[in-house]
């Protein structure tokens, strides 16, 4: 398991935490994309390396830190291919994983405690996706990602049929 991990200056404590926990974990293998300081950084470029290593399967799955996290997935969504969720508590995590089969990870370091995140990261690692009705769902997420354009009443039949 290759799990790549980056963080802003306002997630590096957790980063430094969860990186410690998952660090000692048999056949895993941590990637560190920075940052290294508590100096301010902007987060984006940390969420798109972690991102674009999942996308390029050099990494199983990834995880995003900040103060909120919710900038966090915003930016990691942002690469074909990702499906990021904020998760805040074990219950989420589960959710994310089985019903999504989201493939990176964020959490607030502002929001979350170090010891909670253990408890998410953990529940997010043990989870596996129940495919079923979730993946035509995500099916149609990837083709109306990789479409790459809106076109006008283009989800009308599709809304009508699920309703």
């Amino acid at each position: 398991m290759r799990i790549a991990i980056g963080s802003d200056h306002a997630g590096i404590d957790l980063k430094t935490y969860l990186f410690e926990h998952l660090n000692g974990e048999v056949n895993t293998e941590i990637i560190d994309v920075g940052t290294t300081s508590r100096e301010s950084v902007d987060y984006p470029p940390f969420c798109f390396a972690v991102a674009e290593l999942v996308a390029r399967e050099e990494a199983d799955w990834g995880i995003v830190l900040g103060g909120s996290g919710q900038g966090e997935m915003i930016a990691a969504n942002k690469v074909c291919g990702i499906r990021a969720a904020l998760c805040n508590s074990p219950y989420f995590a589960k959710l994310a994983r089985r019903d999504n089969d989201a493939n990176v990870l964020a959490i607030g370091a502002r929001v979350v405690a170090p010891e909670l995140a253990v408890e998410i990261v953990d529940c997010w690692r043990e989870t596996g996706f129940s495919g079923e009705r979730h993946a035509r769902r995500i099916g149609l997420i990837s083709a109306y990602e990789n479409r790459g354009r809106v076109e006008k009443g283009s989800l009308s039949a599709t809304n009508e049929r699920n309703n």
